[in-house]
């Protein structure tokens, strides 16, 4: 590849608050980053952690990479010390890599006041250190830290670290805007200074850019645009601060926007599935707003997006989804128009576009409902539930019907408060009473209500509810505020969201657990055993 796709996940992007990786994590990150046809992937510091010594042995047996080699991490000798007898160099060494990135001070502030030594010793540590590595049959990659505030600050002097870096055998010398203080048009007109100071050509130069200006994957497009091709980013955009370059949002842009071939064929539309499982390792959800790979990045709203969006998804989609795995949504709303309806029924699998009056129907009913309150643009399944129930001709058959439902909330004398819920419905023509108790009126209720309907639809055991939120609409105040509450359960196959709206929390949560259970059973129970293929919401 021309280009070379260097991630910073495991070490720069582990920086990010609330991340810890084992070294198990950090060989599961490894191998979905080459997966995704990074071509380098730098797996932490040798001999400064511990954790990070044990990742590289490690993966000398257990990572059997295709794309991507490892790099090891680490800064350049100290000063005053011989190289060969620096000991941190030599876990460099010891790590195994093909690839040893080094970090070097190009900043003469940070040199004299951070290593407190003089300018020259600094070259000098770049170059024993360079030196010794490419003797040693390695590639030298040097990250010059705090580049582009050192170049603003005293140009020659960060530019002989450049010089001295390329001089000693560096591949790569690679700019840091470490503070992430730069933006596009201050990398540009640095990158052709530096070209023109140095006489080193912009291919061996590369780039590291934070994200402080919210311009990190900006800047990284402008160096490579000014003739940079290494580029160093971090899955998701993780790391300190407000992290750094996103990598899919970066090679997306280079690949898509521009032309330039950054990742192996094939590789680019599994950005998406690798982001999330990415996120899921690093146990941060998912940003549902991430360029290209998020799940609102090709989510519309707006009924007259989704009216174009019928006619040519291209329209308003600034890329095909699918070309980095991921999928257009229409969100419905009370934005929507009948053509988001339309839309939104179709990816479900339920083609409205022969019943145009069922398709009046459900418009008019989810403006009217949205009015209220009621909000699907987050629950997929009780808009399913409410579309099928409009369908023309369709006997809608429930899973049972309530006789009613009661609540008890007590406070015990030693302090604890148990909730208490009894339930009377009808299931297939049987009357059934049960009760239950649980830490909370909803959790009794889901109880109870599975402790009446499980006998006849065993397949409930293996429902859980996995998220539960709760939303005071604006515009309410006091005791008689109107609440939504969203429920997310899963079958541990797959997951679907149900809402409900009322006055009262306790009925709110239980339309959206009734729709949440209904749904469940259509999409379980055998053909025909509860009549649920059309089954419809339980608001009435």
């Amino acid at each position: 590849m021309d280009y070379q796709v260097f991630d910073t996940t495991l070490r720069d992007g582990g920086q990010r608050e609330g991340i810890s990786y084992t070294v198990a994590d950090k060989l599961a990150v490894a191998r979905l980053l080459d997966e995704f046809g990074v071509g380098f992937i730098e797996g932490g510091w040798p001999g400064a952690m511990p954790k990070d010594t044990e990742f590289f042995e490690r993966a000398k047996t257990e990572l059997d990479l295709k794309h991507a080699v490892l790099v090891a991490f680490g800064a350049t000798r100290k000063a005053g010390v011989d190289v060969a007898a620096d000991a941190q160099v030599q876990a460099l060494l010891d790590a195994g890599t093909p690839v040893v990135c080094v970090v070097a001070k190009s900043d003469i502030r940070h040199v004299e006041r951070a290593l407190r030594t003089t300018g020259d010793e600094n070259l000098a540590m770049v170059r024993d250190t360079v030196r010794h590595l490419v003797a040693n049959g390695r590639r030298a990659f040097v990250d010059c830290e705090h580049f582009f505030d050192g170049f603003r600050y005293d140009p020659e002097y960060t530019a002989s670290v450049v010089k001295a870096a390329i001089e000693a055998g560096a591949e790569r010398v690679v700019m840091c805007d470490t503070n992430g203080g730069m933006l596009p048009s201050m990398i540009t007109k640095a990158i052709d200074e530096v070209v023109e100071r140095t006489g080193v050509t912009p291919d061996r130069l590369g780039i590291h850019c934070q994200n402080d200006t919210a311009c990190a994957v900006a800047n990284t497009v402008a160096a490579v645009e000014a003739g940079v091709k290494h580029f160093q980013c971090t899955a998701n955009g993780y790391g300190e601060r407000p992290g750094n370059a996103d990598l899919f949002a970066t090679v997306s842009n280079l690949q898509l926007k521009l032309g330039l071939k950054v990742l192996p064929d094939g590789c680019l539309e599994k950005a998406t599935r690798v982001s999330t499982a990415l996120a899921e390792i690093a146990n941060i959800a998912p940003d549902t707003h991430q360029a290209y790979v998020g799940a609102a990045a090709f989510a519309h709203k707006a009924g007259l997006h989704a009216s174009a969006i019928k006619v040519d998804p291209l329209l308003y989609n600034h890329v095909d989804p699918s070309v980095v795995g991921n999928d257009m949504r229409i969100l419905v709303t009370e934005m929507a128009g009948r053509a988001s309806i339309e839309l939104k029924s179709r990816e479900l699998g339920l083609d409205l576009a022969g019943h145009p009056d069922t398709l009046t129907a459900v418009t008019r009913k989810v403006k009217d409902l949205e009015a209220t309150g009621w909000s699907f643009e987050a629950a997929d399944a009780s808009f399913e539930l409410l579309v099928r129930s409009e369908l023309p001709g369709a006997e809608l058959a429930r899973p049972f019907t309530l006789e009613s439902y009661r609540v008890l909330v007590e406070h015990r004398e030693d302090g604890t408060v148990v909730s208490e819920a009894t339930v009377k419905v009808r299931v297939r023509g049987e009357r059934v009473i049960a009760t239950a108790e649980g830490n909370g009126p909803v959790n009794a209720l889901d109880e109870a209500l599975r402790t009446a309907l499980t006998g006849h639809y065993p397949h409930l055991q293996s429902f859980e509810l996995t998220d539960y939120k709760v939303r005071i609409l604006e515009g309410s105040h006091g005791t008689n505020a109107v609440t939504r509450v969203l429920l997310e359960t899963s079958d541990h196959n797959r997951e679907w969201t149900t809402v409900g709206v009322h006055e009262n929390i306790v009925e709110a949560s239980w339309t959206a657990l009734v729709d949440a259970l209904t749904y469940g059973l259509a999409r379980t129970e055998p053909a025909g055993s509860a009549g649920l293929a059309g089954s419809a919401s339980l608001r009435g």
